[in-house]
């Protein structure tokens, strides 16, 4: 759960950035000169892979959580009255954790 949450988190992250940088490279669009167009040259490729990287992680993710969500439903139809003692068995768990706040 910790590296959904980072994973989560991270994605994020990185689509602040790419906003940033996309605000910064309109910001400086007017200015001129060899070293600052090369600098924007150099930060949009780097915009444009983070983006697609950013991609390509979101897509993993949705991957990943549809083959966990087919093998749990998988599990709970070959199983379903284990499935039915572990749900209650959590839900009791967790009825006591509330109950002692």
């Amino acid at each position: 759960m910790s590296s959904e949450v980072t994973a989560d988190r991270l994605v994020e992250d990185l689509k602040v950035v790419i906003n940033d940088a996309e605000a910064l490279l309109k910001a400086t669009s007017a200015q001129t000169g060899e070293k600052i167009q090369e600098v924007r040259a150099r930060a949009e490729e780097s915009l444009r892979q983070a983006k697609v990287r950013l991609t390509e992680v979101e897509e993993e993710a949705l991957r990943r959580a549809r083959e966990l969500a087919d093998a749990t439903e998988e599990y709970v139809r070959d199983n379903p009255w284990q499935s039915v003692g572990i749900a209650a068995g959590i839900g009791l768990v967790l009825g006591i954790l509330i109950a002692r706040r």
